[in-house]
């Protein structure tokens, strides 16, 4: 391994640290990590547009403040990728829709320039599926992301450039949203960390529905505590979203100590309502089996939630009809299949089903505390099937049932979005394909600092397990995908420009 490859590899935790050290410099680790980039990333296109002069530029004024002996930021020096779906100044923001080919936003959203001013150096944007709808990244403006340990298998989504930059060492610090599981399901398909907080903890400024639960974003990492870094430097209260509320940030940033011996844990395979393949559930058994001896108790949970499904459906597609309905009135066919999809499915509905949904939402969220009543954390699978190539829009059969729709294989991440209550996925070593297996905790109600502590505790116990631990792909031994990864590219974006530092390169 080059010194650049082991410089790369490092945590965003010990990034930090030896920045705030002066033992290496945010110019040193900003060239490697462009380097791993170019050299891999046509591999596996995770990486969109970029803005490296930028970058560098600000690279080098994070170094001279470093000798300088100044105050610095959670993040400074850390090199970022930010997905596609958050406005970034300056850079191609594209929302993976051909619609925004172009488009180059004036200022930053609050997520960004929270990140920013914690002094993260944004490097470029991680890939996305069109308008952040489904779990496959790839979208007809850049193109496909490949799984980094088989770029012909899908790196999940939305979120899926972020958790295949971050598994493939591109960068540091990544960040994720989630609606349906958009930061769970990729994080557990690229064997990274990511955590969706309760609604309002870190402000989404970018919903139409700001009064809605259901979509957050939060912070992904190699580690728990890189997601925790990111977390401090992201949390608290924001004008731009009426959810979020005054906390401590750095409190976050040493969650609560946690022993495992101590720890009343519930596991299901499907929360009694989620179609899960029969080798997904064979290494989750075999995962609680070589587990359970940490835990004071680890106990099967039964769960009669009522209509999950239809209660998503509803809440879902709302959000869609509100920021789509113009563009759909004009030409529904510049929206791709999912995006599509999703408008049609909400506009079919009426307020009786809004209503329905909003109260449904209500007692499956009361029926779920009756697990925490007995336990203080739930174990479950992330996802129902191992990675499916990349070229499958989406996996319509589980467990031997076609799916009804697009999302429905999503169920055992959205079933907890749909109770609010935070969730990680933590890496738990390989499924039976040697793919990254993704373990789901819930947390109790707003036990964010609980379920980080938690997950920690789980993290440090698993790394002298073998087949426990996060497993890391190897990008020298990876040959390109097959098709393509760009090969539904319809054309290159246009009057791209980024107006602080010169013109943005396409990877």
């Amino acid at each position: 391994m080059s010194d650049q490859n082991q410089l790369t590899s490092l945590s965003a935790v010990e990034l930090r640290r030896l920045i705030g050290a002066r033992q290496i410099s945010p110019v040193e680790l900003l060239e490697a990590c462009i380097a791993r980039i170019e050299r891999y990333n046509p591999l596996i296109n995770a990486i969109t547009a970029t803005c490296y002069e930028r970058a560098r530029e600000e690279a080098r004024a994070a170094e001279q403040a470093v000798m300088r002996g100044d105050t610095l930021g959670l993040l400074h020096g850390l090199p970022l990728g930010v997905k596609d779906l958050e406005a970034t100044a300056g850079l191609l923001t594209t929302y993976g829709s051909p619609l925004y080919r172009g488009n180059v936003p004036a200022q930053d959203n609050t997520l960004v320039a929270r990140l920013r001013q914690a002094g993260a150096v944004v490097v470029g944007k991680t890939n996305i599926p069109e308008m952040g709808a489904g779990a496959n990244s790839r979208n007809a403006v850049w193109g496909a992301t490949g799984n980094p340990f088989n770029p012909n298998l899908n790196a999940g989504g939305s979120s899926g450039g972020s958790a295949a930059a971050l598994a493939a060492d591109f960068l540091p610090v990544c960040t994720g949203s989630d609606t349906g599981g958009s930061l769970r399901i990729p994080a557990a398909k690229c064997g990274v960390v990511g955590f969706r907080p309760s609604p309002g903890l870190v402000p989404n400024s970018r919903k139409l529905l700001g009064w809605t639960p259901i979509s957050v974003v939060g912070p992904m990492g190699r580690t728990v505590a890189d997601a925790c870094l990111q977390l401090a430097a992201s949390a608290g209260e924001s004008a731009g979203d009426p959810l979020s509320h005054a906390v401590d940030p750095l409190a976050f940033l040493t969650p609560a100590r946690v022993d495992l011996s101590g720890l009343r844990v519930g596991w299901t395979e499907d929360f009694g309502s989620c179609a899960v393949d029969a080798d997904i559930r064979r290494v989750f058994r075999a995962r609680i089996a070589a587990m359970r001896h940490l835990f004071k108790s680890c106990d099967e949970v039964a769960f009669d939630l009522g209509d999950v499904h239809r209660c998503f459906d509803v809440l879902r597609a709302e959000s869609f009809v509100a920021s789509l309905r113009d563009t759909y009135e004009r030409d529904p066919d510049s929206l791709g299949p999912n995006t599509r999809a999703n408008y049609e499915i909400g506009a079919r509905m009426s307020l009786v089903d809004s209503a329905w949904a909003q109260a449904e939402q209500t007692r499956i969220f009361q029926r779920f505390q009756q697990a925490f009543r007995d336990y203080d954390v739930i174990l479950s699978p992330t996802t129902p099937v191992s990675p499916f190539p990349w070229t499958t829009l989406y996996a319509d059969v589980v467990e031997g049932a076609k799916q009804e729709n697009y999302y429905r294989w999503l169920a055992l991440t959205y079933v907890v979005t749909l109770t609010t209550h935070p969730c990680l996925a933590l890496p738990c070593g390989t499924d039976e394909a040697g793919m990254p297996f993704g373990l789901q905790i819930t947390g109790p109600f707003r036990g964010d600092a609980l379920t980080l502590g938690v997950a920690q505790a789980m993290e440090s116990a698993f790394a002298s397990m073998p087949a426990l631990s996060r497993p890391k792909p190897d990008l020298d031994r990876l040959t390109p995908a097959e098709p393509g990864l760009r090969s539904i590219v319809t054309a290159p974006p246009e009057g791209v420009g980024d107006t602080a530092s010169g013109p943005i390169s396409m990877v």
